[in-house]
């Protein structure tokens, strides 16, 4: 192909979006008589982002670690006393109201998620529930089931009592494989 013709086949493509790329790649092919052909290859584009660009760039793409286990455990102890300091703080003098508790729950359990979220080890996924009931001589038995892996995955729980109420807060760290 000369280069005048080159010229002229690759301008109008390039006014649309297109890049042609026969001034950098040619390649030769031989047809069914043994002549050699020459094919070109082309590469559209817009300017516009389109609504499929956005969903891609939303995801994100990680690669694999292989790794199957965490890195260090998950730090049971601290998160105890974390629980222990929590709870005492903001229940010591309270009474029991119903309204009141059922905003202290939703308080309590945010402050406790953020606290045990700064010592976090990566790929751990937390479960704060947190139990506030009136202590007037009845008895509550409170249960819960999981399905997880007992090597890497763990609790951690506090009751906490006072003259009118008690409460129950455990933490659930899962690992995330």
């Amino acid at each position: 192909m000369s280069k005048i013709t080159e010229d002229k086949a690759v301008h109008p493509l390039k006014k649309r979006g297109s890049m042609s790329s026969i001034s950098s790649h040619e390649f030769w092919r031989k047809d069914i008589h043994g002549r050699n052909k020459d094919s070109v290859s082309t590469v559209s584009y817009t300017d516009e982002p389109s609504l499929r660009d956005d969903v891609s760039r939303l995801t994100v793409q990680m690669e694999n670690t292989y790794q199957l286990g965490p890195t260090k455990p998950f730090p049971v102890a601290t998160v105890n006393h974390i629980l222990k300091d929590v709870l005492t703080n903001y229940l010591q003098k309270e009474e029991y109201e119903p309204e009141l508790c059922r905003q202290m729950t939703k308080t309590i359990s945010e402050v406790v998620k953020a606290r045990v979220k700064d010592l976090m080890p990566p790929r751990y996924k937390l479960i704060v529930n947190i139990h506030i009931g009136q202590s007037s001589s009845q008895s509550i038995l409170i249960g819960s089931r999981c399905l997880w892996d007992p090597k890497n995955d763990t609790v951690s729980s506090y009751v906490f009592r006072n003259s009118s109420l008690f409460a129950l807060a455990n933490v659930y760290a899962v690992y995330f494989e």
